[in-house]
């Protein structure tokens, strides 16, 4: 066991390395690991080889990067704290695009340090969170020479485009990823103000559509009024997937939600949520969902159907008079119990092909990968734990919140493994990842280095 001295031990040794850990950090970010672009396949490879470098060099940690169908799986394990629970860290080393570029106030892939913030793309979502235990591991294999419990490493670098691989990895390597729990270094903190603990998370689906009317753009003074337009009719299609009152009119899509329990609504109630200063920080003018439930209800509990992208036409500079042959649109759904992907697209396709605007052809194209939502029990021990280790950093008791977003591991976890994750990531919601000029706030590796130490020394006082 590692003594409560041990622990102020390696907090010191940490602290006295804050330097160094950050000049690491930025050397990381500073490879352009974006999975969804083929053009950086060697990028890929490069922040593989650095994670894998890194693990390597923090103690007797073996280290393997295994290849999958897509990219590699940087995997390290120290099992050497016989009859101490065993951790699966999980993070992930790909990044999103940085577009659009012209909005960044610095180079994306140039880690700058600006009013206590580190500005770069990938460095909150999820470079920082995800090099916090590695350097917490290193901390205590330098200083004590052992970890408090048994710890293994999964770092994937596929989580930006929906993990397509992982589910497919975890299934072949069960019993070298057996675990009691995961603990994610992936999610964000839901504020920066107050501490929180995340117990679920909303699921994904996704669809793209297409219409077509003439098999070319047209003049539209020579054929204006005599064939369809595409994008009046996408604008029409679109609005058809909801009422004036927010809800989504697809036949069938609520009926296995699994509606929020009255004491589950009482505690959301029960947060302190400002409606106002999150209009002022989001920038819009007033709220806007399903009638019934309150912002935080839509945000975490309800499920979903949004159009991320419409285009078609003429976009340059001017005008030009045409009739477009052809429009798009994204669309994706949100997800909670008991929804499943699958279905949802299903549904939604259906209510698309129902709803065809006279003059055109549909076509459609399911997204190759989505998700389950997810929860875990908030009795949990490994939350409680997580709930201790945070108290102790931050003076005071953690918010028990969920999450809008979708984080693939936990749900496929669950399902293969029977393993709860906790989040325990020190990213906030704030931090502008998947936008322009995403940062990671300082102090808050710091206070993520401290925290996970406390975990892992809380966790070795506990029998596997």
């Amino acid at each position: 066991m590692i003594e409560a001295n041990g622990v102020d031990q390696v907090l010191a040794v940490l602290k006295q390395n804050h330097e160094k850990i950050l000049a690491r950090l930025v050397e990381f970010a500073s490879i352009p690991s974006v999975s969804t672009d083929p053009a950086h396949a060697a990028d890929m490879t490069a922040a593989a080889k650095w994670v894998a470098d890194e693990l390597a060099a923090s103690g007797p940690i073996m280290v393997r990067t295994i290849e999958t169908a897509g990219n590699p799986v940087v995997y390290g394990e120290w099992l050497g704290a016989k009859g101490k629970p065993t951790v699966l860290v999980y993070g992930h080393y790909d990044v999103q695009p940085p577009d659009p570029l012209e909005k960044w106030d610095s180079p994306p892939f140039v880690p700058t340090v600006r009013d206590g913030r580190l500005y770069a793309r990938g460095v909150s979502d999820d470079k920082g969170p995800m090099l916090i235990p590695i350097k917490v591991a290193r901390g205590f294999l330098k200083t004590t020479g052992a970890l408090p419990i048994n710890v293994k490493f999964m770092f994937e670098g596929e989580e930006e485009i929906g993990s397509p691989h992982l589910e497919t990895f975890i299934a072949e390597h069960k019993e070298l990823l057996a675990a009691d729990f995961v603990l994610s270094a992936d999610g964000a903190m839901w504020r920066i103000n107050e501490p929180s603990l995340t117990v679920a998370s909303r699921g994904l689906a996704g669809l793209e559509l297409t219409l077509t009317a003439a098999s070319k753009d047209l003049h539209s003074g020579r054929h204006g009024g005599g064939v369809a337009n595409p994008l009046h009719a996408m604008a029409r299609l679109i609005s058809s997937l909801h009422d004036e009152n927010g809800r989504v009119t697809v036949a069938g899509f609520y009926d296995k939600v699994v509606e929020l329990t009255a004491d589950e609504r009482a505690a959301i109630k029960a947060l302190p949520f400002d409606e106002s200063a999150y209009l002022n920080q989001v920038g819009a003018p007033a709220p806007f969902g399903e009638s019934g439930y309150s912002t935080l209800e839509r945000q975490w509990a309800r499920p979903t159907l949004e159009v991320n992208g419409m285009w078609g036409g003429y976009e340059g500079p001017g005008q030009k008079t045409v009739i477009p042959s052809e429009a798009h649109a994204k669309i994706t759904c949100r997800l909670v119990p008991d929804q499943d992907p699958a279905e949802i697209n299903a549904l939604v396709q259906r209510h698309l092909e129902s709803h065809i605007p006279p003059g055109t052809t549909l076509t459609v194209r399911v997204s190759d990968h989505g998700a389950r939502p997810s929860h875990i029990r908030a009795d949990h021990s490994a939350l409680k734990t997580a709930d201790s280790a945070l108290t102790t950093v931050y003076k005071t008791r953690p918010l028990i919140v969920r999450m809008g977003g979708t984080v693939p591991i936990s749900e496929i976890f669950q399902r293969i493994m029977q393993l709860d994750t906790v989040f325990f990531s020190f990213s906030t919601a704030d931090e502008d990842y998947h936008a322009p000029n995403e940062f990671f706030r300082i102090h808050r590796l710091h206070e993520g280095l401290e925290a996970w130490a406390r975990y892992w020394h809380l966790l070795g006082e506990t029998p596997a």
